[in-house]
Protein backbone atom coordinates (compact mmCIF):
# COMPACT_ATOMS: atom_id res chain seq x y z
CA UNK A 1 0.00 0.00 0.00
CA UNK A 2 1.27 3.82 -1.06
CA UNK A 3 1.53 5.84 1.71
CA UNK A 4 0.44 9.13 0.81
CA UNK A 5 1.04 11.16 3.65
CA UNK A 6 5.18 10.11 2.93
CA UNK A 7 4.99 10.85 -0.82
CA UNK A 8 3.56 14.37 0.34
CA UNK A 9 5.57 15.19 3.00
CA UNK A 10 8.85 14.34 0.54
CA UNK A 11 7.44 16.92 -1.81
CA UNK A 12 6.75 19.53 -0.18
CA UNK A 13 10.43 19.09 1.36
CA UNK A 14 11.93 19.42 -2.28
CA UNK A 15 9.93 22.17 -2.62
CA UNK A 16 10.37 23.84 0.67
CA UNK A 17 13.65 22.74 1.75
CA UNK A 18 14.29 21.05 5.30
CA UNK A 19 13.43 25.00 7.22
CA UNK A 20 10.93 26.63 9.43
CA UNK A 21 7.85 28.41 8.46
CA UNK A 22 8.43 31.83 7.27
CA UNK A 23 4.33 32.65 8.19
CA UNK A 24 1.99 31.51 10.39
CA UNK A 25 -1.31 31.78 8.10
CA UNK A 26 -5.09 31.92 10.80
CA UNK A 27 -8.40 32.25 9.63
CA UNK A 28 -10.40 34.98 11.27
CA UNK A 29 -13.87 36.17 11.54
CA UNK A 30 -13.28 39.24 12.25
CA UNK A 31 -10.09 40.83 11.33
CA UNK A 32 -10.10 44.22 13.36
CA UNK A 33 -10.90 42.24 16.72
CA UNK A 34 -8.48 39.54 15.62
CA UNK A 35 -5.57 41.87 15.36
CA UNK A 36 -6.44 43.74 18.49
CA UNK A 37 -6.43 39.97 20.26
CA UNK A 38 -3.01 39.16 18.71
CA UNK A 39 -1.75 43.15 19.49
CA UNK A 40 -2.72 41.99 23.30
CA UNK A 41 -1.16 38.97 23.22
CA UNK A 42 1.91 39.01 21.58
CA UNK A 43 2.88 42.88 21.55
CA UNK A 44 3.09 43.06 18.39
CA UNK A 45 2.01 46.91 16.92
CA UNK A 46 3.37 46.59 12.78
CA UNK A 47 0.35 45.58 11.24
CA UNK A 48 0.15 45.37 7.44
CA UNK A 49 -3.61 45.65 5.79
CA UNK A 50 -4.37 44.32 2.74
CA UNK A 51 -7.55 43.51 1.23
CA UNK A 52 -7.27 40.79 -2.28
CA UNK A 53 -9.84 40.22 -4.67
CA UNK A 54 -9.45 40.28 -8.59
CA UNK A 55 -8.88 43.92 -8.91
CA UNK A 56 -5.23 43.56 -7.34
CA UNK A 57 -4.60 39.90 -8.34
CA UNK A 58 -3.20 38.83 -11.18
CA UNK A 59 -5.36 35.31 -12.56
CA UNK A 60 -6.33 34.45 -9.54
CA UNK A 61 -6.89 30.91 -9.52
CA UNK A 62 -9.09 28.28 -7.17
CA UNK A 63 -8.94 24.57 -7.88
CA UNK A 64 -7.79 24.21 -11.18
CA UNK A 65 -10.39 26.98 -12.47
CA UNK A 66 -10.42 31.08 -12.80
CA UNK A 67 -10.58 31.96 -8.74
CA UNK A 68 -13.43 34.98 -8.26
CA UNK A 69 -12.44 35.06 -4.56
CA UNK A 70 -11.78 38.08 -2.22
CA UNK A 71 -10.04 38.17 1.47
CA UNK A 72 -8.77 40.76 3.51
CA UNK A 73 -5.29 40.19 5.90
CA UNK A 74 -2.95 41.60 8.25
CA UNK A 75 0.33 40.65 8.57
CA UNK A 76 2.62 41.52 11.22
CA UNK A 77 6.22 39.94 12.87
CA UNK A 78 9.00 37.85 11.82
CA UNK A 79 10.44 34.85 11.57
CA UNK A 80 8.04 33.76 11.64
CA UNK A 81 5.42 36.34 10.22
CA UNK A 82 1.42 36.00 11.59
CA UNK A 83 -1.24 36.42 9.12
CA UNK A 84 -4.73 36.76 10.12
CA UNK A 85 -6.97 36.52 7.04
CA UNK A 86 -11.05 36.89 7.58
CA UNK A 87 -12.60 35.80 3.45
CA UNK A 88 -15.29 38.21 2.73
CA UNK A 89 -16.24 36.53 -0.79
CA UNK A 90 -15.76 32.99 -2.33
CA UNK A 91 -15.73 30.36 -3.67
CA UNK A 92 -11.98 29.97 -2.02
CA UNK A 93 -10.22 27.55 0.44
CA UNK A 94 -10.28 29.96 3.20
CA UNK A 95 -14.35 28.88 2.87
CA UNK A 96 -13.88 25.19 2.60
CA UNK A 97 -11.72 25.40 5.28
CA UNK A 98 -13.82 26.89 7.87
CA UNK A 99 -16.87 24.40 6.81
CA UNK A 100 -14.57 21.69 7.36
CA UNK A 101 -12.29 22.72 10.27
CA UNK A 102 -13.63 26.12 11.43
CA UNK A 103 -11.87 29.13 11.97
CA UNK A 104 -7.77 29.26 13.15
CA UNK A 105 -4.71 27.47 12.27
CA UNK A 106 -5.33 27.08 8.25
CA UNK A 107 -1.23 27.15 6.68
CA UNK A 108 2.05 27.41 7.05
CA UNK A 109 3.83 30.06 4.76
CA UNK A 110 7.64 29.42 3.14
CA UNK A 111 8.87 32.22 1.37
CA UNK A 112 10.54 31.51 -2.34
CA UNK A 113 12.61 33.26 -4.66
CA UNK A 114 10.07 32.36 -7.75
CA UNK A 115 6.40 31.55 -7.61
CA UNK A 116 6.48 30.42 -11.55
CA UNK A 117 9.46 28.40 -10.06
CA UNK A 118 7.48 26.84 -7.59
CA UNK A 119 4.66 25.83 -8.88
CA UNK A 120 6.58 24.05 -11.69
CA UNK A 121 8.33 22.07 -8.39
CA UNK A 122 4.44 21.09 -7.26
CA UNK A 123 3.65 19.82 -10.59
CA UNK A 124 6.67 17.62 -11.29
CA UNK A 125 6.07 17.10 -7.32
CA UNK A 126 2.78 15.71 -8.17
CA UNK A 127 1.31 18.21 -5.28
CA UNK A 128 -2.01 19.66 -6.53
CA UNK A 129 -2.18 23.89 -6.30
CA UNK A 130 -5.82 24.23 -4.79
CA UNK A 131 -5.77 28.28 -4.96
CA UNK A 132 -2.89 30.73 -6.26
CA UNK A 133 -2.09 34.67 -7.44
CA UNK A 134 0.34 36.67 -8.61
CA UNK A 135 1.15 40.19 -9.45
CA UNK A 136 -0.20 41.47 -6.04
CA UNK A 137 2.83 43.97 -5.50
CA UNK A 138 3.02 47.76 -6.98
CA UNK A 139 5.13 46.46 -9.87
CA UNK A 140 2.93 43.15 -10.12
CA UNK A 141 5.61 40.77 -8.43
CA UNK A 142 5.05 38.70 -6.06
CA UNK A 143 2.57 35.59 -5.73
CA UNK A 144 0.83 32.85 -3.89
CA UNK A 145 0.28 28.95 -4.10
CA UNK A 146 -1.25 26.66 -2.00
CA UNK A 147 -0.72 22.96 -2.01
CA UNK A 148 -2.68 20.63 0.36
CA UNK A 149 -1.27 17.87 2.02
CA UNK A 150 -3.51 15.69 3.05
CA UNK A 151 -2.56 12.98 5.84
CA UNK A 152 0.47 14.32 6.36
CA UNK A 153 0.91 17.82 8.06
CA UNK A 154 -2.91 18.39 8.92
CA UNK A 155 -2.33 22.12 7.50
CA UNK A 156 -2.10 23.96 4.17
CA UNK A 157 0.76 24.57 3.03
CA UNK A 158 1.70 28.06 0.92
CA UNK A 159 4.64 29.35 -1.50
CA UNK A 160 4.97 32.96 -1.09
CA UNK A 161 6.97 35.51 -4.05
CA UNK A 162 7.11 38.63 -1.77
CA UNK A 163 6.94 41.15 -3.79
CA UNK A 164 9.66 43.95 -4.01
CA UNK A 165 6.94 46.94 -3.05
CA UNK A 166 3.75 45.89 -1.17
CA UNK A 167 0.94 48.39 -1.49
CA UNK A 168 0.71 50.64 0.90
CA UNK A 169 -1.26 49.11 3.87
CA UNK A 170 -4.79 50.05 4.72
CA UNK A 171 -6.29 50.85 7.99
CA UNK A 172 -8.50 48.99 10.01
Amino acid sequence: MRDVSRDTSLAASKVFGRRSADQIGLLVEDLEASVRMWSTATGLTDWRIFTYSRDNIAAPTYRGAAGDFKFRLAIAGSSPQIELIQPMEGPSIYHDWIIEHGFGLHHLGFFVPSIEVALKEFEDSGLEVIQSGRGYGLDLDGGFAYVETPGTFDVVLEAIEVPKRRRPSETL
